[in-house]
């Protein structure tokens, strides 16, 4: 019952957005806030019209389909031909900054967290080192931003999330490799296997698919409204080959979407219709499912140390290694600032978190890791979706594009 008056409220919610959006949106007020603070609202917190959990079989469908239509769409708008030639500061931040987010991040959260081994501080600081420019948008689409800056933060988040979840999943391996002995040190070649596996089904579906869509295409035997139903079926079919042979689902779901992105022009314009409509409406409502069943599991063990955590993980663990990796690159202060900046934590950190939830243990065995999870997510949804508009406009006027 909890679960269709949910499905009621997000129809629901789905209109009345809709209807207003571009209004909200002058008032600095982004879809994710909308949505997550209606499900606070529906949550025990407020009405308590639905009662959720985190581990329910609704939530665990939603965050595992939702982050496999993140990947495979984020991987098919890199366009690697151009990638050759505006690499500069995408790669140094993704090569330099986010191994020193993460090293930093996890080395602070040790000494904030002692009572955690360190493999679940690493797994906190994995967690939250993908960014996520949704949380920003406008930072990566307005046109009055210079493009070399708009492309690079596009770029760094496009990519970081698919770069961070193999490692992830390692750390995690370890994990459950130390509760469980009979494992023994199985879990490296069952790592590998997953990584591996994963890659090289997902570039095969990926390649395949590209090709025998351009054929189809060219032989005009594909109906238009296919087109846009095609990516969904490919991402999904990406995972579950991969999960079915021994790999890991999502990475496959990574690789599909770069193979067909990079090898039919047509197919990725439709993937990039579809994420900005099917796809977006996933991820915002994966944004209310944060604030239906993730804040209430965690919002009581928020306190003083959890608050300097989650807002030092916002700007001096995202900026400082920023800054490094950018040294050399003859960008003024502003720039590193910005970039620095609109560094936002969102929908992999929430999916990540959910979708692992079954390995690591429960909230109340690891009450600091997600407590600072759920709550650095809370306030990059609220401070990044404030801040992106004003901040742009304030940027482009002193940027102008040569």
């Amino acid at each position: 019952m909890d679960e269709n008056i949910t499905i009621l409220i997000v129809t629901l919610l789905v209109l009345g957005y809709g209807y207003f959006s571009q209004l909200m949106l002058r008032f600095n007020i982004s879809g994710p806030m909308v949505f997550m603070a209606v499900g606070v609202f529906i949550s025990p917190l407020g009405i308590g019209v639905s009662h959720i959990h985190i581990d329910s079989a609704l939530v665990q469908t939603i965050a595992e389909l939702a982050l496999v239509i993140v990947l495979f769409s984020d991987a098919s708008q890199l366009k690697l031909k151009e990638l050759r030639y505006e690499w500069g500061i995408p790669a140094r931040l993704l090569i330099i900054g986010l191994p020193l987010t993460i090293v930093f991040s996890a080395y602070i959260a040790h000494l904030f967290f002692p009572q955690e081994l360190i493999t679940y501080v690493l797994v906190l600081a994995l967690i939250l080192a993908p960014t996520d420019a949704a949380l920003g948008k406008a930072v990566v689409t307005d046109k009055t931003l210079p493009e070399r800056i708009r492309s690079s933060i596009n770029v760094e988040s496009g990519l970081n999330d698919g770069i961070v979840y193999p490692i992830l999943v390692t750390v995690v391996a370890i994990i459950v490799s130390g509760q469980n002995d009979t494992q023994g040190d199985g879990w490296i070649y069952n790592v590998l296997q997953a990584i591996i596996f994963g890659g090289i089904i997902g570039s095969i579906v990926g390649y395949i698919s590209a090709r025998l869509s351009t054929f189809a295409i060219r032989k005009k035997w594909m109906l238009m409204e296919y087109k846009n139903l095609i990516p969904l079926a490919l991402a999904v079919l990406a995972y579950l080959l991969a999960e079915y042979f021994g790999g890991n689902g999502f990475i496959a779901a990574f690789f599909a979407g770069l193979l067909v992105g990079n090898y039919n022009q047509d197919l990725r314009q439709h993937i990039e219709d579809f994420s900005e409509s099917e796809g977006d409406l996933l991820i915002l409502i994966s944004f209310l499912i944060f604030g239906l069943v993730f804040i209430p599991a965690t919002i009581m063990y928020w306190d003083l140390k959890i608050l300097i955590f989650s807002l030092l993980s916002l700007t001096l663990f995202r900026m400082l290694p920023v800054a490094i990796s950018l040294i050399g690159s003859r960008l003024d202060m502003s720039t590193l600032l910005f970039i620095g900046w609109f560094g936002p934590r969102g929908i992999a950190s929430i999916l990540y978190t959910l979708t692992i939830f079954h390995e690591i243990g429960s909230v109340k065995d690891h009450a600091d890791i997600y407590a600072a999870i759920s709550l650095t997510v809370f306030l990059s949804i609220i401070l990044h979706g404030i801040s992106a508009q004003p901040l742009v406009s304030r940027y482009a006027k002193k940027h102008k594009e040569k």
